[in-house]
């Protein structure tokens, strides 16, 4: 399935080059990284790790997002501790990754903050980009 943007907020440009052994930069040059496998012991970082932030990051914002519209107010010091583990599938044929997000929100009730993630979960882009497509679990801290 494949979901028309109704409208370009942002677009992000960046350059990479090498694969996992290389590098990447954005096109307005703030974010400038080596990129290293995992496991290789090399300075730099890797794409779960990109990913890993990302992911956080943006629900951070859906969350921040969703909030008001369904009042629940998200704490200050909400966090998200993400793993990203990449492995084999299909036997070996080709691989995969699985995203577990625990969420943390200091001060709120079970209710609202399963309220809240859910309601985050259905609008988040990078949820609506893995639905379906890789195992994502939500923990609620």
């Amino acid at each position: 399935m494949t979901t028309q943007l109704d409208k370009v907020l942002y677009t992000a440009q960046a350059h990479t080059t090498g694969g996992r052994d290389g590098s990447g930069k954005t096109s307005d040059g703030s974010l400038d990284v080596t990129l290293t496998s995992p496991g290789s012991n090399k300075p730099g970082t890797n794409p779960e790790q990109l990913f890993a932030v990302g992911y956080a990051a943006c629900f951070i914002g859906a969350m921040k997002a969703v909030g008001p519209k369904i009042g629940v107010k998200v704490p200050e010091d909400v966090a998200i501790d993400s793993n990203v583990s990449l492995g084999p599938t299909n036997g070996g044929a080709a691989y995969g990754i699985a995203v577990k997000l625990t969420i943390t929100l200091p001060g709120l009730d079970a209710d609202a903050k399963k309220k809240l993630v859910d309601t985050a979960h259905q609008v988040c882009p990078y949820s609506n980009a893995t639905r379906g497509n890789i195992p994502v679990e939500l923990v609620i801290a």
